[in-house]
């Protein structure tokens, strides 16, 4: 399809979306607070959570003391609602909010599969408690709860590796697990850890960084050097992993798209009695040699029908940092379908129409 037919249809798709808005009634429904200090929290400060909501769902919101009126097209209205009730839910739990909670409501309420109430269900932490912010989140969530293996795929920074970190560390807490490994392919894009400087630690380290940014997050700084010095946290490159058994653990293979289909079936069957493992990676960064297949693929496919096994994917849709990261990772998933498909992506040349003279 040209760029021209292309263009065509999306004029014609954004204004049949216009007429129906049109057709669609237009309603104003009030909500009011009883409890005035939730309310202040719930509006934000300088009602910054209403702005949010305004610009995301596309409503009217007019504050006044506790009161809200919400005007819109009535599925909007709706949404923004449903968004404050479960806000609100949030804050008579006595549960933090700022607008990173409330981005992630009105990233369930948009969901078809989203429940804004699943937005404050809580992974506990010694460090923070931690709040699914997508629905797909919740759903990579239950998965861990109910299967002994997850998989979980999807683009960067959508959450799956922190997630799986979280749920570790609460069950190392609360006794449910004696330890914790975490673990990913030492080897990227080529490189050699034995062209490396240094002894083995200093080798991997570098590889192994994010699982421990993560621990700190969740974890006080004795607790994490304490529980990596007595082995209750064991942090290793996927090559350690070759010959044992984990036991009584909740294990974590991180960057799993850089392994290899062998890598792969190796460390799957190191699953032990009362383990559970989670397995995270985004098959659209492999690092492998071209013509190697990717051991995260390979798995998937071959396990995809088997009982206890739970699988979570996850789109750009999910990205839950900065706002601007979302577009970026939906940009360079734009063009890769699009190459995929053979279309044109090459961006279209400029005319230079200022003035060339001095």
């Amino acid at each position: 399809m040209s760029t021209a037919q292309t263009a065509k249809r999306k004029a014609a798709k954004s204004k049949k979306s216009i007429r129906d808005k049109v057709f669609q009634k237009s309603v104003s429904v009030e909500r009011s607070y009883d409890d005035n200090s939730l309310a202040i929290s719930l509006f934000g400060s300088h009602h910054t959570h209403l702005a949010r909501v305004e610009q995301k769902l596309d409503v009217i919101i007019h504050a006044r003391g506790n009161k809200l009126t919400i005007s819109g097209l009535i599925e909007d209205v709706n949404s923004a609602c449903q968004v404050f009730e479960g806000l609100h839910e949030r804050l008579e739990k006595k549960m933090p909010l700022d607008l990173a909670e409330v981005d992630a409501a009105i990233r369930m309420v948009q969901s078809p599969k989203g429940d804004v109430a699943d937005s404050n269900a809580t992974v506990r932490t010694p460090n923070r408690h931690i709040s699914p912010r997508s629905a797909t989140q919740t759903e990579y969530l239950k998965a861990i709860d109910d299967n002994e293996l997850v998989f979980g795929q999807g683009p960067a920074v959508t959450g799956k590796t922190y997630l799986a970190f979280a749920k570790a560390v609460e069950c190392l807490v609360r006794g449910d697990v004696e330890r914790i490994v975490l673990s990913r392919p030492a080897v990227e894009a080529g490189e050699q850890l034995g062209f490396l400087p240094g002894d083995m630690r200093e080798k991997v380290d570098p590889y192994l960084r994010p699982l421990y940014d993560a621990l700190y997050d969740m974890l006080p700084e004795g607790q994490v050097e304490k529980r990596l010095e007595n082995g209750e946290i064991e942090v290793a490159p996927l090559a350690f992993m070759r010959g044992r058994t984990l036991a009584n653990a909740f294990v974590i293979l991180d960057e799993a798209q850089n392994t290899t289909a062998v890598q792969m079936k190796m460390f799957l069957t190191r699953l032990g009695e009362n383990s559970h493992m989670v397995v995270s990676g985004d098959l659209s960064q492999v690092d492998l040699p071209r013509g190697t297949r990717s051991g995260l693929r390979d798995a998937m496919d071959i396990l995809n029908n088997i009982k206890g096994i739970g699988f979570a994917t996850f789109t750009d849709s999910d990205v839950v940092r900065h706002p601007l990261v979302g577009e970026i990772v939906h940009a360079y998933s734009d063009v890769e379908t699009r190459r995929r498909t053979g279309a044109r992506y090459e961006p279209e040349p400029q005319t230079d129409t200022g003035n060339n003279g001095g």
